[in-house]
């Protein structure tokens, strides 16, 4: 096992490392409740910015940020609220076409589809009960109209585009977020570390595991079909 983070909780992200959790917090969606953008804030928990929202209630909540809000700019929360940029309505709201981002998987679970900066998802169809979403990945979910989402494309999209260029950039970017890093091949590995190490520069041995093989051996194809190369005929 590889350590992580950045030296003590050797196997555990250290607690209290990121700025604010990125929620909806509206549970009583009829309501509907003014915010208005007053800063954003640049989490390493987060590849995208966040941006923090007062309300008319004086009360706060951190949500990732569209591309072109700013501050000042107003939202809404709520099912029947504006479908302006960077407000929160109800899929069983939203018409088809629009892009959306953080989406909820069930009423209630704070958002967790298309989170990842540039990324958006788009509605596509309406039925009495379900509502069907095109996810980032192409692929398509149906969920409940009670479920909520932002509208707009994440900000930060092409963050990720630039070339890193050096290791050390490298470094201090997963090091900001707990990630591990540099991952090591298994055939660079010493034998007692992993099943394919040792002095050859292949792994030696076949790569197929079997599904309940132990942690220390369970790596490769894990319960693969097949391996290898098709015949053409």
């Amino acid at each position: 096992m590889q350590r992580r983070g950045k030296g003590s909780n050797a196997y555990r992200k250290p607690p209290n490392t990121f700025k604010a959790d990125v929620m909806f917090i509206n549970k009583h969606a009829e309501s509907i409740k003014n915010g208005e953008v007053i800063e954003f804030i640049d989490d390493p928990g987060h590849k995208a910015p966040l941006m923090l929202i007062r309300y008319d209630d004086y009360t706060e909540n951190t949500l990732l940020a569209p591309e072109g809000i700013k501050i000042g700019d107003k939202i809404q929360d709520g099912s029947n609220a504006t479908p302006t940029l960077g407000s929160i309505l109800n899929l069983g709201n939203i018409s088809d076409g629009m892009p959306i981002y953080n989406i909820e998987a069930l009423p209630g679970d704070g958002g967790k589809y298309a989170r990842a900066p540039g990324s958006y998802a788009t509605v596509i169809a309406h039925t009495q009960n379900r509502v069907t979403v095109l996810l980032p990945s192409k692929q398509t979910v149906d969920l409940n109209p009670e479920c909520r989402a932002e509208i707009g494309v994440i900000a930060g999209g092409g963050a990720t585009t630039k070339p890193i260029m050096k290791a050390g950039k490298a470094f201090y970017m997963n090091h900001a977020t707990n990630k591990m890093w540099p991952k090591n091949r298994g055939v660079k590995s010493n034998p007692v570390d992993h099943p394919f190490g040792g002095k050859q520069h292949h792994k030696g041995a076949s790569s197929m595991t079997a599904r309940g093989a132990p942690p220390g051996a369970k790596v490769g194809h894990i319960a693969a079909r097949r391996v290898g190369r098709r015949k053409r005929g």
